[in-house]
C-alpha cells in the first residue's frame, strides 16, 4: 500500500502546501493522524520516534509532541487545536516549544505557524492536503531551510508504510 503518486509541493510567500494520495479510506488516515498510539508509530521523519505528551483533541485542546532522532535529542513541539471536522479538516497552530532552541543550532522562525491538515475522500484512497502557513515570508524561509519539506515527506513516506501494515494486520 504504497503512495499512489509523488508529493505535490507548492509554495508562495507565507505558505508551503504539500498533497499526497493515500491508498487508505478517509476513516483510517484521519484515525491514524489523530489517534496518540497510531502517532507514536508514524508521526516523524524517518529515523525518528515520537513521544505524545498531550493530545486534547478538540477545539481549543492542546497537543505536545516530542520527537527524538536517532542519538536521543529530542525536539518539542506544541500546538492548540483551533479547528476540527471530522473526518475533513484539522487546523491547529504548531510552534517550537522551550527547549527545541537548545537542540536545534539554526535559525528558528519566529512567528506563529498554522497547519491545515485536509482529508478528501476518494473511495479507498485519501488525498491529504497540508498546508503549513507562516506569519511572514521571512518564517517560512527559515522553515523551508531547516528541511520542513523534506521532514513532512519523510513523515508521509512513514504514514503510508504504516498504513500498509495496518492493512495486512485485518
Amino acid at each position: 500500500m504504497t503512495a499512489s503518486n509523488s508529493p505535490t509541493i507548492q509554495s508562495s510567500d507565507r505558505e508551503i502546501v504539500i498533497t499526497r494520495i493515500f491508498n487508505a479510506p478517509r476513516n483510517l488516515v484521519f484515525e491514524v493522524w489523530t489517534d496518540p498510539k497510531h502517532i507514536a508509530q508514524w508521526w516523524g521523519p524517518e529515523g525518528f520516534t515520537t513521544r505524545v505528551e498531550e493530545m486534547d483533541f478538540r477545539p481549543g485542546g492542546k497537543s505536545r509532541y516530542v520527537m527524538i532522532d536517532s542519538n536521543g535529542t529530542e525536539y518539542p513541539s506544541k500546538g492548540v487545536f483551533r479547528e476540527i471536522v471530522p473526518p475533513e479538516r484539522i487546523v491547529t497552530s504548531d510552534e517550537f516549544d522551550e527547549g527545541f532552541e537548545e537542540v536545534f543550532k539554526g535559525d528558528l522562525p519566529s512567528g506563529a505557524i498554522e497547519l491545515t491538515a485536509s482529508f478528501e475522500d476518494l473511495g479507498d484512497k485519501t488525498r491529504l492536503t497540508l498546508q503549513i502557513l507562516h506569519s511572514t515570508a521571512e518564517d517560512r524561509r527559515k522553515h523551508e531551510e531547516m528541511g520542513v519539506i523534506d521532514g513532512w515527506n519523510s513523515s508521509f513516506d512513514c504514514l503510508d508504510e504504516y498504513l500498509a501494515k495496518l492493512s495486512t494486520e485485518d
